[in-house]
């Protein structure tokens, strides 16, 4: 789906409920941009797949690099942006009932 911005946001998963996935992909912006903070019920958890994701999580104001990641309580004021560098690709889980994302880190955690 694209948006009258320019970014494009594709749903990967499409059953109801549990945890949504989906790719956005948001074309370069400004620097000065003013996030519109939102707040919502649910968990989320950003990987940036390309290009440098600006967070803007509650009173912080983040840059996520390709590779790196971020997990949340929606209900925490947040925002996604790109920057003037260029465009940014991340992948979004959200659990909208406030599922988190586990990652195991070792066999242990099996």
């Amino acid at each position: 789906m694209s948006c009258a911005d320019g970014s494009i946001v594709i749903p990967l998963t499409r059953r109801p409920g549990g945890i949504q996935a989906y790719k956005f992909v948001l074309p370069a912006g400004s620097d000065d941009t003013v996030p519109d903070l939102r707040s919502h019920e649910g968990f989320d958890w950003a990987y940036v797949l390309n290009g440098s994701l600006r967070l803007v999580l509650g009173d912080q104001d983040l840059l996520l690099q390709a590779g790196e990641a971020a997990e949340f309580d929606t209900r925490t004021p947040h925002w996604f942006g790109s920057t003037s560098a260029g465009p940014v690709e991340y992948l979004s889980l959200v659990g909208r009932q406030g599922q988190r994302a586990h990652i195991r880190t070792s066999d242990a955690d099996r």
